[in-house]
């Protein structure tokens, strides 16, 4: 058996995601910028000081020994509630289209959501692996899993963000079948969650609306439907080749979120289908090797990590490209490395770090 470096594959995919995702963030809000801040670089300049402070901790985290991380899993798990609790409170949480979901800080917001994720991740692996013997117990193997998810998907909710608690639902379900919880436990939980989703759907009308414009825009183009469909003009204007870098029209107060949710739909309609092809191709490469290197992981910690991550980034991304697509309703996911935001950024690349370090720890056999 030989040592590996780290998977160097992972790691330029990851930076050539994040470079071009500055990029495009500044093509996709120069003008709204412009408009909002009088400053075409508003968005570009935050996103570019995001960026260098996600690689640096990169450079950091995937030289951290993944271990240290198992023994914060618990403490990282716990702030993170309480950062989730706390956006709640007058003067420390920030609103932002008709939902509390940041914490104010010097400068910038903070979002607990995206460091919540990577905390559950953590702690399942720590747990899932000491308790690995008693994982198909429904006592010890699932309800003590399914009652911390609960907490955080109700201060989730509370926030309004149904689409980051579906998607923490789904990564927590992988974890624990592949761990090694019993598979009808994870099915009976899924099918006695169906009625509270769709509970928590019906009760918001921006909820039904999504929905209803997911199975038919045209039916109402000009509120509900718009955004549907426009995105979908921007890839159709975009053809094979695309409009050219910074030519796209939808960006020009037609599309809205076209810097975070739906910049997707701008990298169709600037640069076209072949590029849209190659960013999809990018994303199911890092997933495949982080499954990869989850496979060849040393122990049990870094194999259900590696692969939490790995989901995670899959998941987020595929939802996103989905909804650009109008192959899923909206749910409000960035797309990892790409999409405006600084802490969906900082949190993607700390991830990918932790992937990379156990990457340079798998072990394999000669060729």
């Amino acid at each position: 058996m030989v040592k590996r470096e780290y998977d160097n594959t992972i790691l330029i995919l990851t930076v050539a995601l994040a470079c071009f995702g500055v990029m495009m963030v500044y093509s996709a809000s120069s003008m709204m910028a412009l408009k909002v801040h009088d400053d075409g670089f508003y968005f570009l300049k935050r996103q570019g000081v995001f960026a260098l402070l996600g690689f640096a901790t990169l450079a950091i985290t995937m030289r951290i020994d993944y271990h240290w991380w198992r023994k914060l899993a618990v403490p990282l798990l716990l702030l993170c509630t309480l950062l989730l609790a706390a956006v709640f409170i007058p003067g420390v949480g920030a609103k932002a289209g008709g939902a509390y979901r940041w914490i104010r800080m010097p400068g910038f917001t903070f979002q607990p959501s995206e460091a919540a994720k990577l905390a559950l991740i953590f702690y399942l692996a720590h747990s899932a692996t000491k308790k690995e013997d008693r994982l198909k117990d429904f006592r010890y193997g699932f309800v003590p899993y399914m009652m911390v998810l609960l907490m955080l998907i109700g201060l989730m909710l509370a926030q309004r963000d149904l689409g980051g608690s579906a998607t923490m639902a789904a990564v927590t379900g992988s974890m624990l079948l592949v761990a090694g919880t019993r598979w009808r436990y994870l099915v009976s939980s899924v099918i006695v969650a169906m009625p509270t989703l769709v509970y928590f759907i019906m009760q918001e009308e921006y909820r039904r609306k999504r929905i209803m414009a997911f199975w038919d825009p045209w039916q109402d183009p000009f509120d509900t439907g718009f955004q549907v469909i426009q995105s979908q003009m921007g890839f159709g204007l975009g053809g094979l080749m695309g409009q050219g870098l910074g030519e796209g029209k939808q960006k020009l107060f037609y599309l809205p979120e076209a810097h975070t949710d739906f910049i997707f739909s701008i990298i169709g309609e600037e640069m076209g289908y072949v590029t849209v092809a190659l960013i999809i191709t990018m994303y199911l490469v890092v997933v495949l090797l982080g499954l990869r290197v989850a496979y060849q992981a040393p122990d049990g910690f870094g194999r259900l990590t590696a692969f939490g991550i790995s989901i995670l980034f899959g998941l987020q991304a595929f939802a996103n490209m989905g909804v650009a697509m109008s192959m899923l309703p909206n749910k409000g996911l960035a797309l990892p490395l790409i999409s405006y935001g600084g802490t969906s950024l900082l949190c993607t690349l700390f991830s990918i770090g932790v992937l990379l370090n156990i990457s340079s720890q798998t072990v394999r056999s000669p060729s």
